[in-house]
């Protein structure tokens, strides 16, 4: 027999001539039988890891195999995960509420005074006022972001604020 066989891949230098070796073919495989959608580069890596975990069970000429498995048992058990996530998403949450009537009525109104007094302002206020507000973005990310000073952010927030309060009472 030759020695090889009974080697195992802890070895940096093998593992590493196992990882240039598998890891194009792996992802094509996983990527061509499964598709993107399920991170097929991720799994490989993943498989690689495993092995690097069982270095010392697995001998260089039972890699490639291990690794093929590794990875397949890894997209199968990520589709039976996807098919879990699909059933939960169908099951259809209780159409009913504690609320009363009123309440309900009071809610849809106000929003539809919300939504008015949002479009009445600026885009720089709104996109200011609801990355603060909505995002909970600090004034400093803001700034950073749409490339202006902090306290052109704050002005523009406090000026958007104050508009919205006085087209809306409930405010």
């Amino acid at each position: 027999m030759s020695k090889d066989l009974h080697e195992n891949v802890c070895s940096e230098k093998i593992f590493s001539k196992i990882y240039t070796k598998y890891s194009k073919d792996l992802y094509n495989y996983l990527y061509y039988k499964y598709g993107e959608s399920l991170g097929p580069n991720d799994k490989m890596q993943d498989a690689f890891i495993k092995l690097l975990d069982n270095c010392k069970k697995v001998t260089v000429s039972n890699a490639k195999g291990f690794l093929f498995s590794v990875a397949k048992n890894m997209m199968l058990n990520e589709i039976k995960h996807q098919k879990v996530v699909l059933r939960h998403r169908e099951i259809k949450p209780k159409d009913y509420t504690i609320e009363s009537p009123e309440f309900i009525i009071q809610e849809k109104e106000f929003l539809k005074k919300y939504q008015n007094a949002l479009a009445k302002l600026t885009e720089d206020q709104r996109v200011a006022f609801l990355l603060n507000k909505v995002e909970g973005k600090k004034h400093a990310e803001i700034a950073e972001m749409l490339g202006v000073t902090r306290k052109a952010v704050e002005n523009r927030i406090y000026t958007a604020y104050r508009k919205l309060k006085s087209e809306i009472e409930e405010l």
